[in-house]
């Protein structure tokens, strides 16, 4: 087999264990494969840059019912419509939406302390 070199400028020296695992990855990989993963590094890199980041479904829902108590569960179940126009117009999908509702019932039958 055929061993390539490249050299690469960047911005901070790699730790030995950094190092160790780049070349374990380079061996074990095909290069096609490697940039695919850089490219999505570097979209989610400028994307966090940026604010952009969009975060997962499960702190979304975390965020919405955290600290919901009982009575302000009911409340949301019973205005269910106005509470998805809210969760839409905020870019919620129907999925992520179902899930929060799913969520408020559980804690909407629990007894207020």
């Amino acid at each position: 087999m055929n061993k390539s070199t490249i050299e690469l400028p960047i911005s901070k020296k790699p730790t030995e264990l950094e190092l160790k695992k780049l070349k374990e990855y380079f061996k074990d990989m095909p290069v096609s494969e490697i940039l695919i993963g850089l490219k999505f590094a570097k979209n989610r890199w400028t994307a966090k840059d940026a604010g952009t980041l969009k975060v997962g479904r499960k702190s979304i829902i975390q965020k919405e019912v955290h600290s919901v108590t009982t009575e302000q569960a009911q409340w949301r179940l019973k205005n269910w419509k106005m509470m998805i126009a809210n969760y839409r117009r905020r870019g919620y999908s129907y999925p992520t939406i179902s899930r929060i509702k799913k969520i408020l019932i559980q804690k909407s039958k629990k007894k207020s302390k």
